[in-house]
């Protein structure tokens, strides 16, 4: 039913002239007069005292299928003696059936039991705006009782917790331990991998550009101070006192980078040989 179909029917229903605002007309129409129908759902049975539940009220209509769907906005809370709301949403449907559809708009109230015994939600009121007013709709008083928590209960509830606590630190250290498992094992992948490249810059020493050769093994150098200390500033980590030896190395870097020229073959055999032995990386027999 759309608000132009919905403001028609209350018109008829209530005779307004034409300026007339719905809240002075007296006596609205029942819902049920324009095709609206307001209903609740049952509650969760038991409610114990400092559970948290939810209250459902369905507002419906049918109407053309081809026409919009109805505004419908909640205008009262369910908070009473014993009884807190935490919150309200929406959720919507539609089923179309021939030539018409029937519209449902639910409310779905979250709301706390906050004292024992006998307890009522108030009549909930949802208004639709139109254009001479908002129509006003009243849900049912709905009557319920909150008991109190039993020891069996508690008891019950407490082990379920302990039980739910422990599988949770349970899954945590598993999870941990796969992952540093696996983070052992793709830290062994790297050193093995970045072993290998420094093997095979021994095979380079006697036919590479000394320079490049060099530059090589700063890369090198450079990619094992990024995995044990999270950093490839090499210049930094020696101020630091972090790379104890490495002040020839670092020297015949710098070298390489701005000086260049040649070097023979055995100084860099020699220079490879000191590297080996900083970053303990040792050739198969």
């Amino acid at each position: 039913m759309t608000a132009d179909t919905l403001q028609n029917s209350l018109d008829r229903a209530l005779n307004l002239a034409p300026d007339t605002a719905l809240t002075s007309a007296g006596a609205p129409p029942a819902p049920i007069q324009i095709g609206l129908s307001v209903q609740t759902e049952p509650l969760p049975n038991p409610i114990v005292l400092g559970d948290t539940f939810e209250f459902k009220v369905n507002v419906s209509w049918q109407a053309p299928a081809g026409q919009s769907s109805v505004l419908i906005l909640p205008a009262s809370s369910a908070n009473a003696k014993g009884i807190a709301q935490l919150g309200i949403r929406e959720e919507h449907s539609r089923v179309v059936q021939g030539e018409n559809a029937i519209s449902n708009t639910q409310f779905i109230y979250t709301l706390a039991a906050e004292d024992t015994g006998n307890v009522s939600i108030p009549a909930l009121r949802f208004q639709i705006p139109t254009e001479k007013g908002p129509f006003e709709l009243t849900s049912e008083v709905v009557e319920m009782r909150i008991e109190p928590p039993s020891h069996a209960g508690t008891i019950v509830a407490i082990s379920i917790l302990v039980v739910a606590i422990l599988a949770v630190c349970l899954g945590m250290f598993m999870r941990k331990k796969k992952l540093s498992a696996e983070n052992a094992k793709s830290d062994r992948q790297k050193e093995d991998a970045l072993a290998q490249e420094f093997l095979l810059l021994k095979k380079r020493i006697a036919k590479a550009d000394s320079r490049i050769w060099l530059l090589d093994l700063e890369k090198i150098c450079k990619s094992w101070a990024e995995m044990h200390f999270g950093s490839d500033n090499l210049e930094e980590l020696a101020k630091a006192g972090t790379l104890q030896g490495f002040d020839s190395l670092l020297e015949e870097f710098a070298h390489a980078r701005y000086g260049g020229g040649e070097r023979d073959a055995f100084q860099n055999k020699e220079l490879w040989k000191m590297a080996a032995k900083l970053l303990n990386i040792q050739e198969d027999e």
